[in-house]
């Protein structure tokens, strides 16, 4: 959130959110309080002021969410993306639902550890939800080390002595690889992001495990890439589909933005989906439902993630408990209309396509 964001939705000059902030005259009040309102609502906290200008009514038990800025997964609009707005929102509701407030950060990843000490310093909190997906772990080492109530989500790594919740990535891509191979596709390909964070990597382990139990192997030439934040044709998929004299049955997409990017580069090829082709991805986010044909994916309970990591983090606060947790949340297949089971030669004699 930047004071430019505060300007357009407080339809405001950027100069009237600054007199505002630092508690200068020019402005009417009614609009002064509109801006730090909004500026409330978005977690918005100047680097270099106090908050002696917020109301006096600023609730005293507080939460931070940190997410932390780059140029992979978690770019500046991030909170646009719909998995991470359905998060943020879940997130938002259960800190409320305990009664605690929850202030929105952001911090470029290069400056977690100055920002995140400049932000706390600008307004203590009681406990910070640090955003993990493309954190490396001796960063998230770092903060865990310095900040002692701390639950990380969306990542996680087993030797740190930090609390960790998210998603059973393994799980839910062995899901979807058994559901493809119970509907009878023995050659599975594989679309993986460009950008490689530890949810992906763990996807692909369990999608492996699968093959490797129903006896199949991943081919090389199988294996494609797409971008992980486009819902859009991606050129390079189309170009490498080009190149291949054959495809395979079905394709597994390591996120949903992935799968949807996959079905319109297929149909920009005339590749029918799933006539021709089987497409699931992972995430279950609202656009896979408006995709034609609707999305197939593995449903991550994102509201149960928010809930854990509030009530982990509240546990922190109040019973100073100093055992750390890592924290699975399983996941389930949404069947829907982007995959069909494979048809034997004989099934096609029967169905007169032979």
């Amino acid at each position: 959130m930047k004071i430019e964001d505060i300007a357009r939705l407080a339809n405001v000059s950027k100069s009237a959110v600054s007199l505002a902030i630092n508690g200068k005259p020019g402005i009417s009040e009614d609009t002064r309080n509109k801006i730090l309102k909004i500026a409330k609502e978005h977690g918005y906290i100047p680097r270099t002021n106090k908050l002696q200008s917020l109301p006096s009514t600023t609730v005293n038990h507080t939460l931070r969410f940190v997410a932390c800025t780059n140029s992979g997964i978690v770019h500046e609009q991030f909170n646009q993306l719909p998995f991470f707005m359905e998060l943020i929102h879940y997130l938002e509701k259960h800190t409320r639902t305990n009664g605690y407030s929850l202030l929105y950060s952001t911090v470029p990843i290069n400056e977690l550890e100055s920002g995140l000490a400049q932000l706390e310093s600008d307004h203590e909190t009681d406990g910070i939800i640090l955003l993990g997906t493309n954190l490396p772990e001796d960063l998230i080492r770092l903060i865990s080390a310095k900040q002692q109530k701390l639950v990380v989500i969306d990542t996680c790594y087993e030797t740190l002595n930090a609390n960790f919740i998210l998603m059973n990535n393994f799980m839910g891509a062995y899901q979807a690889a058994r559901h493809l191979i119970e509907l009878g596709h023995k050659r599975i390909g594989y679309v993986q992001s460009t950008s490689r964070i530890y949810n992906f990597n763990e996807r692909q382990r369990g999608f492996l495990r699968a093959l490797e139990e129903a006896y199949l192997t991943l081919r090389d030439e199988d294996i494609f890439t797409a971008a992980p934040t486009d819902i859009t044709v991606q050129e390079e998929f189309i170009n490498a589909v080009r190149q291949r004299s054959d495809l395979p049955t079905a394709l597994f997409c390591e996120c949903d933005y992935i799968a949807i990017s996959v079905i319109k580069s297929l149909h920009e090829l005339g590749i029918r989906v799933p006539d021709d082709i089987s497409i699931i991805g992972f995430d279950n986010i609202q656009e896979s439902m408006v995709i034609m044909p609707e999305l197939t994916t593995v449903h991550v309970e994102k509201e149960r993630i928010a809930e854990v990591a509030v009530k982990t983090l509240i546990g922190i606060i109040e019973n100073n408990d100093p055992i750390s947790m890592k924290t699975l949340i399983d996941t389930r297949i949404i069947s829907r209309n982007s995959c069909r089971a494979v048809l034997d030669s004989a099934d096609l004699i029967r169905s007169g396509a032979g």
